[in-house]
């Protein structure tokens, strides 16, 4: 592609970094260690009170910050734990890597979250926990899962990768778990170059938490201590610094983001047959990381890839919404099928990801919407898309 096709190019995620970042990472550089974890606390301190939870652990990434969850509640070999198999982050992964048992349940066609009934029914003797996402940005059926959990006896895990500032009911996403997780790595809302969250109100796993995420100097002679083996997963001063000045930036980049998700709307509801982006019972506020229009039922996956590469002859990136996990290698191995989430791999081939983020200008949205239906017509499917 040569420079002036560059110009035109609308990629998927374009990290929203103003002056601010860049001059913090330049004292961060300049002030000494990287790692003395100045920054990090900072950072922990702010995101606990921006979601509202008492602690806030800093870790390496997502799918870390799940894993350290897990092992703080508990959870290893012989427990079931109940996931979805849906999601761009997978953090899902983290379920296998503790050694537990991943247990899949089907999500809803729309909401792309977990259903609970589902859930339900696949809890048997050995189900410790259940993860549930809120997948780009929409919060699960936090009423229904919180009260299956508690009349199961069973730990509630709030995986938050793709989501921040989302509300469901008055409450923020990230305040429904005994735990949550967040992710800072693309094409999330809040960048901090990687690295991730959990939050929680439980002091002691909190400090479990923190044990487990590294061996602080302090901790080398404490005996109770330094009988948990550490992940060293902690979080670098440098990604501490870019998260602290991304969360003090959210409410404008969210804004920004938010008007471009408006003009996807306004754009796609002059097509007849394409309906608004769904928004389930008691959500109120949805902040996607991309803007994912549905195709219709007469698309498969290789339609949907031909109109990937079609909008891509057009310089405009689009992706599929992540491979479900029971369709990878690993877990197919260990028993898993696509039978086992007929809904979730009906929604998975027809999910389509767009750009969304604050450099994307009104004309681009017609640009995007318009080759998008051209798209479909030479797909030979017609107009058939829906949100």
């Amino acid at each position: 592609m040569d420079e002036a096709a560059d110009d035109d190019y609308i990629p998927l995620v374009d990290p929203d970094i103003s002056a601010a970042e860049v001059e913090v990472l330049g004292r961060v550089l300049a002030s000494g260690p990287l790692g003395d974890g100045r920054m990090t606390e900072a950072f922990e301190n702010a995101f606990a009170a921006y979601v509202g939870r008492a602690h806030a652990v800093a870790v390496s990434g997502g799918t870390m910050a799940l894993l350290l969850a897990l092992k703080a509640h508990g959870l290893g070999p012989g427990d079931e734990v109940l996931c979805s198999p849906f999601g761009w982050h997978q953090v899902q992964h983290a379920v296998a890597l503790s050694g537990a048992t991943p247990v899949f349940v089907d999500v809803d066609y729309w909401q792309h979250t977990i259903n609970p009934e589902k859930a339900a029914a696949r809890i048997t003797p050995a189900t410790r926990a259940i993860v549930a996402g809120n997948v780009n940005g929409h919060p699960a059926h936090w009423d229904e899962l919180r009260a299956l959990a508690d009349a199961r006896g069973l730990i509630l895990i709030e995986d938050s990768s793709e989501a921040i500032g989302s509300t469901y009911k008055g409450r923020m996403v990230g305040t429904f778990g005994d735990s949550a997780v967040f992710d800072f790595s693309e094409p999330g809302v809040l960048l901090a170059g990687g690295g991730g969250m959990v939050v929680t109100d439980d002091r002691e796993l909190a400090h479990a938490l923190r044990y487990l995420r590294r061996r602080e100097t302090e901790h080398r002679y404490t005996v109770v201590i330094t009988r948990t083996l550490p992940w060293q997963a902690g979080m670098s001063n440098l990604n501490a610094a870019l998260g602290l000045v991304q969360l003090k930036r959210l409410d404008d980049i969210l804004a920004k983001r938010r008007r471009v998700v408006a003009w996807y709307d306004a754009a796609m509801a002059s097509f007849e047959g394409i309906k608004p982006p769904y928004k389930g019972p008691g959500t109120e506020v949805v902040n996607p990381m991309v803007y994912a229009v549905h195709l219709g039922t007469r698309f498969t996956a290789s339609g949907r890839k031909a109109i990937i590469e079609d909008l891509e002859t057009h310089a405009v990136e689009s992706s599929d919404y992540g491979q479900p996990l029971y369709t990878q290698q690993y877990y197919q191995e260990r028993g898993h099928s696509r039978a086992d989430c007929p809904v979730c791999q009906k929604t998975a081939d027809r999910v389509l990801a767009l750009p969304l983020h604050h450099k994307v200008t009104q004309d681009q949205i017609a640009f995007i919407v318009d080759t998008l239906k051209d798209a479909t017509v030479n797909t030979g499917a017609g107009a058939a898309i829906y949100l």
